[in-house]
């Protein structure tokens, strides 16, 4: 097989069919095993929000993309080399996403008048009507050989058809030579109380690998491994990753950490994967609303604990009020908000950068704090780890905006050693007659001592009543609510202190700068790539820090004739920076449809803004 492989460096494949199709389990295994063998990849899962969607419709369409490769991936790709469409209505929903001349594995088992006409199809051939004809079609009976392969198992009609994914996921480790043995292994140990599952999977698994190599029209590709930097390295997604990152820094503070949180989708995953840590100390409160999960988080602030809560943009609505209260209470606390669309209830399960201005400003008075977001699944680690450090260390609540893109997406991930990351310095206060609950012991920094309730000696008065100056008693002095309001905006932009300058990929002055913020990044570093490589005078700058934004932005700005700034919303990190830099003119570019950008519609509207159209 080999010798006939067409040799590349990077492909898609989207798995696609019905919610209860099992392709979510499909596309991770298929992304582990191609992780494992020592490839680069991103994903990206594309779910309905109903647990249960209607089944055969196109609404009810589960799908879930995986790009790798032989060199750095940023991104789940564009458009997809193979598609594996388990039934008329996947077909349908991802027709828009297979590349020209791509490769099409279509289940024909699934194809009946009943099917055809829930997923509103006119005529009797799905592929014709949906103008699919230029595509390798490969039409593969995968339910009936799904059966042939488990007649000997005794097990019911039902049970045999929830294995067939696995048929299409055998198929594909031949398309793409991937080794069975990772995913038998998971088999394994997923189901070591059941044998009976874990042979059955095996069987299906194979019999699709086998069936891979009977049909000829089918293509074969040849990947060789990354070339990545040396480590040990795990598939992760970003909400496992932010669990670990504030983990991590848990450990680094010497604290226990305390999540306190309400399960909201696409949030839930990291107050499971902290509950999960109890042998490293992590103590988990699922509280009965958003409100209640915040709170008790700023109490175990108070009690010495490094506190989290977890939320997505509604919860975030709610958890205001209390998020006030740590900042006038100068508590650390890390918000971490998985971004989705929007309003209200909106689209669960899809991704939008929406939630900045509500980050930014979305509390009453004069409240400020810390923003920062992640950029990919693996770097939610690294931002989390960097929340917990603010809050740690400046003695204040910090937001934290991921997106469900990047929170239920994967990536490689490095794994650091904990020698190699930096310890966290508090300033817990020892026991004194002279200890004063406002006073800055670093004036510079505007910081507070932080006094752990029940410690003899520090008691103080706590709560969201404007503090005196100093002596934290209860003050409605004006002249005082505007020194403590000037204190509390200066502790955050002193923060700007121990942050780096913002890097510029690519040359310091140019035609165009594109800069991104949080989860768009893979999408415009990729685009910039392709325009550069064409002899365009392109560079791109990320933001992860919001608030403050790091000392050198307006000094980039300036070496530009012309920027841009794409956003998963209707502009509002545009105009945070037309807030901030009156003098600069900024052009944007949005997007809200729950999806990323592509890069092909990145590169049309930079080619278009350097044309001045």
């Amino acid at each position: 097989m080999d010798k006939q492989a067409k040799v590349v460096d990077e492909i898609v494949i989207r798995f696609s069919g019905d919610s209860g199709d099992g392709m979510q389990l499909t596309g991770t295994l298929f992304s582990d095993a191609s992780t494992l063998f020592g490839n680069d990849a991103s994903t990206f899962p594309d779910y309905p929000a109903e647990i249960r969607a209607p089944q055969g419709t196109v609404g009810g369409v589960s799908g879930f993309q995986v790009h790798f490769g032989s060199k750095e991936i940023h991104t789940p790709g564009d458009y997809a080399d193979v598609l594996i469409a388990m039934n008329p209505a996947a077909l349908k929903a991802n027709a828009r996403w297979i590349k020209n001349g791509g490769t099409i594995i279509f289940d024909t088992d699934s194809i009946s008048e009943k099917t055809l006409q829930k997923a509103n199809f006119t005529t009797e051939d799905p592929i014709k009507e949906l103008h699919l004809e230029g595509n390798n079609v490969i039409y593969a009976p995968i339910s009936t050989l799904t059966k042939e392969a488990l007649k000997d198992m005794e097990m019911d009609n039902k049970s045999v058809l929830r294995s067939k994914n696995m048929f299409a996921l055998g198929l594909c480790f031949y398309i793409f030579s991937r080794p069975l043995n990772h995913t038998e292994t998971y088999f394994e140990k997923k189901f070591a109380k059941v044998p009976k599952i874990v042979e059955a999977n095996k069987l299906v698994l194979r019999a699709g690998f086998n069936y891979g190599g009977n049909i000829l029209a089918l293509p074969s590709f040849k990947i060789e491994p990354a070339q990545l930097e040396k480590g040990l390295y795990r598939s992760i997604s970003g909400n496992q990753a932010t669990a670990w990152g504030l983990l991590a820094a848990a450990e680094k503070a010497n604290l226990k950490l305390f999540c306190g949180s309400y399960p909201i989708t696409p949030a839930t995953e990291i107050l499971m994967y902290l509950s999960q840590r109890k042998d490293m100390g992590a103590i988990t409160f699922q509280a009965e609303d958003e409100i209640a999960g915040i709170c008790t988080a700023i109490g175990a602030s108070f009690a010495g604990k490094f506190a989290v809560t977890t939320t997505s943009g509604p919860g975030l609505a709610l958890k205001t009020e209390a998020a006030g209260l740590a900042v006038i209470t100068e508590l650390p606390l890390v918000i971490v908000d998985v971004q989705r669309g929007g309003p209200s209830t909106g689209l669960p399960t899809k991704t939008e950068q929406a939630d900045l201005m509500q980050a930014l400003y979305g509390r009453n008075g004069e409240s400020p704090l810390p923003v920062i977001a992640a950029s990919s699944p693996s770097d939610c680690f690294d931002w989390a780890f960097e929340a917990g450090r603010i809050a740690l260390e400046h003695m204040t609540p910090v937001i934290l905006l991921t997106d469900g893109y990047i929170a239920n997406g994967t990536s490689p991930m490095r794994i650091k050693k904990m020698a190699d990351l930096p310890t966290i310095k508090t300033k817990i206060a020892k026991a004194n007659s002279d200890y004063q609950p406002y006073r800055r012991v670093d004036q510079d920094l505007m910081i507070r001592e932080w006094a752990i309730a029940g410690t003899e000696g520090l008691e103080h008065r706590i709560g969201g009543l404007e503090k005196m100056a100093v002596t934290g008693n209860v003050s409605y002095v004006p002249e005082n609510h505007e020194v403590m309001s000037l204190e509390r905006q200066k502790k955050v932009a002193q923060i700007v202190k121990t942050i780096p300058d913002i890097q510029i990929k690519g040359d310091k002055t140019g035609d165009l700068l594109v800069v991104g913020w949080g989860s768009t990044k893979g999408h415009l570093e990729d685009s910039v790539a392709q325009l550069r490589a064409s002899g365009k005078k392109v560079s791109f700058v990320n933001f992860n820090y919001i608030n403050p934004l790091p000392q050198n932005t307006a000094e980039v700005f300036k070496g530009f004739k012309k920027i841009v700034v794409p956003e998963i919303n209707l502009g509002q990190f545009v105009n945070y920076l037309r807030m901030n830099f009156e003098e600069q003119k900024f052009h944007q570019i949005n997007k809200i449809q729950g999806l990323p950008f592509t890069v092909d519609e990145l590169v049309l509207e930079f080619n278009n803004i350097l044309e001045g159209k």
